[in-house]
């Protein structure tokens, strides 16, 4: 066996189960509550009504399936990804043609790009810094490019922000890219202006990438979350110099299924990230990147959902009789005495299913895990079953 497959191979298996695989063994073996409806709050999957423009859009697009597509996106795509993101982010300019490309949703963008900018060769291994708890994407990049995460925990005591502050100049110095998801996944924190402009000061001093997850942007409980782009473009940055921002219409229109994203920004950072994708083939069908289009030229379709999402929260915590309304996304991140027996007993008294938060986060040096003790639910079924969601989680006892 060859070094290189050696180290693929070790790679691979620095990687834990995944936080769904978890949960899947831990409720094994037993039974949910058969007198109640099952309520799946475990996977952020919006389960919506349709917008009505997407049945149409695809029946008129339909012999699309019969070509090849294009992995960056057509040029209709790129034109309405690239125009919503000037009226989304007031940007003056954004180039469609080399600031723009489209994704198979965040999840394919944010593990691929890890691979198109990390240097496993380099003198220093690389660091990859991220949020701790985070979308478990971000660390299996990482490790699969060859980096070192870097776990920035995000608790109460710091009021969930990946602490900037924090880190040694020794580990800036050694980084390659850091992940910022905001509004956040799981706990709802949301960047501000001033954050991301140290960020970007601080990707200028040690010559590192910025990537932002950005797909929750548009669930937010007052006013609208600013972008890594859009601070960029307020600091006269219209190349968007080292910064990668990115986005999806699963949660933005509730289209899940589609499988359709961006990303957008540094015009020699995404030619590098396109010849990488050249390869790795992963093209949206033409009629879904018709839809897509239709998808970001709407806002109609948003603001309902939008609508929904804040009542959904609002009624869960009516219900459930404690905690806050998060700042953004539709996760409720729920202090609990245990997060595996939580879950546990959710599953087996009241039927529903949720993930410990222990499973969204990286043990540190000392063992310490700061989602322990946190419950991640997902508000996607609608006011309603937010607010049964709120009344059975209330009676569980562990």
């Amino acid at each position: 066996m060859s070094q290189p497959q050696q180290t693929e191979q070790v790679r691979l298996a620095q990687l834990g189960a995944y936080p769904f695989a978890r949960l899947k063994t831990l409720l094994a073996n037993h039974q949910a509550n058969p007198d109640l409806l099952h309520i799946d709050a475990g996977a952020g999957e919006p389960r919506l009504p349709l917008p009505p423009f997407v049945a149409q859009t695809l029946a008129n697009h339909l012999d699309g399936f019969s070509r090849y597509p294009s992995t960056n996106g057509n040029d209709i795509l790129r034109s309405a990804i690239a125009d919503w993101l000037k009226r989304r982010y007031d940007l003056v300019q954004i180039d469609p043609a080399t600031q723009v490309l489209s994704a198979n949703g965040t999840r394919e963008a944010l593990f691929a790009i890890a691979h198109a900018l990390i240097n496993p060769e380099a003198a220093n291994k690389p660091f990859a810094l991220m949020p701790n708890p985070m979308y478990q994407i971000y660390l299996g990049a990482a490790i699969t490019a060859g980096a070192r995460p870097y776990f920035m925990p995000c608790c109460r005591s710091n009021n969930f922000t990946p602490d900037l502050d924090s880190i040694p100049s020794e580990v800036w110095k050694n980084s390659a890219i850091i992940y910022v998801c905001s509004p956040s996944n799981p706990t709802g924190w949301i960047a501000q202006h001033a954050y991301f402009a140290k960020l970007i000061a601080l990707a200028d001093q040690y010559d590192f990438y910025i990537v932002s997850d950005e797909c929750y942007s548009e669930i937010y409980s007052q006013q609208k979350p600013v972008g890594l782009l859009q601070v960029c473009a307020t600091l006269g940055r219209h190349d968007y110099r080292r910064c990668l921002a990115m986005n999806s219409l699963s949660k933005r229109s509730a289209l899940p299924g589609l499988r359709s994203g961006l990303i957008a920004g540094d015009a020699a950072l995404l030619a590098r990230f396109a010849k990488l994708r050249s390869y790795t083939g992963p093209a949206t069908p033409l009629p879904l990147q018709h839809v897509a289009a239709a998808a970001w030229s709407d806002e109609s379709h948003v603001e309902k959902h939008l609508t929904i999402y804040r009542q959904s929260l609002k009624s869960f915590f009516s219900a459930y009789g404690a905690g806050e309304v998060p700042a953004g996304s539709f996760f409720v991140w729920l202090p609990v005495a245990d997060d595996e027996a939580f879950a546990l007993a959710a599953y087996q008294q009241q039927s529903v299913t949720l993930l410990p938060g222990s499973y969204l986060a990286a043990d540190d040096t000392r063992g310490n895990n700061p989602g322990r003790g946190y419950i991640r639910i997902a508000l996607v079924d609608g006011v309603e079953k937010a607010a049964e969601l709120g009344r059975r989680l209330k009676s569980v006892s562990i």
